[in-house]
């Protein structure tokens, strides 16, 4: 049976995705989803941008970091505000990480082709959540990239026959969810375990077909798998409020 695989903020760290991706082992029927910030912070995000560009069975929405890059320049120009606010919220090393700039652009175009969200049936993915209050043809990508608060604080499903996978949202910032750990909320889970933090370094994937959970970490060369509830941990309903971290 063909898997379907979700994956977690990248954020520029290839070496990391390469080792998560020995251990997930795909076929070549799996699908693999990633949940966009394929970009910043870590030191190849021209490669990892690449490598999902390029891999036919893979597929990315866009977050708030490819968001951001595709601000500072719009329509093939520079809009400098936006390129300040990119390069200082981790988009310096992503420039860093091009050996020629006429990639960028090619990157640029891809990007724009990309969509918000995806609805995979069972799962339905987006990189930061929905507002709970508005139905998704009202909403844009200030929601679907950026929210926070709004959306971890509902307390009944967004959807009653899907699970919304997300990102953007560091899980450990979570009250009770240790580096590492997945966040559950009502209809909702996250799986961005922090790749780039200090505190965890892990990059997270969940196989949805097998209900396996693979990670690898950024700071050593740790990969584990476990079973789908092992490091997930429900968070409260209503008043959740992650603490504030980097912007991610």
């Amino acid at each position: 049976m063909a898997r379907q695989i979700v994956i977690g903020d990248v954020h520029g760290h290839y070496e990391t995705l390469m080792r998560l991706l020995e251990a997930l082992d795909p076929d070549r029927d799996d699908r693999i989803d990633f949940l966009g910030d394929l970009i910043d912070r870590g030191p190849h995000s021209a490669k990892v941008l690449n490598l999902v560009m390029n891999e036919p069975s893979y597929f990315t929405i866009r977050g708030n970091h490819e968001e951001m890059m595709l601000a500072s320049f719009p329509d093939g120009d520079v809009d400098e505000q936006a390129l300040q606010c990119w390069l200082a919220g981790g988009g310096r090393t992503t420039v860093d990480s091009y050996e020629k700039l006429s990639e960028i652009e090619i990157h640029l175009e891809w990007l724009q082709t990309i969509p918000m969200y995806r609805d995979l049936g069972e799962v339905w993915l987006v990189h930061a959540g929905v507002d709970p209050n508005l139905p998704i043809e009202q909403q844009s990508s200030q929601q679907f990239c950026w929210i926070r608060d709004p959306f971890h604080r509902q307390t009944q499903p967004y959807f009653s026959d899907k699970l919304i996978v997300t990102g953007h949202t560091i899980t450990f910032t979570f009250p009770g969810v240790q580096p590492g750990q997945l966040a559950k909320g009502r209809g909702w889970l996250d799986i961005d375990t922090g790749a780039y933090t200090l505190e965890s370094g892990w990059l997270t994937a969940i196989d949805v077909t097998q209900r396996r959970i693979y990670q690898a970490n950024v700071w050593h060369e740790t990969v584990r798998s476990s079973d789908w509830n092992d490091l997930i941990v429900d968070v409260p309903p209503g008043d959740v409020r992650p603490r504030r971290f980097a912007l991610n």
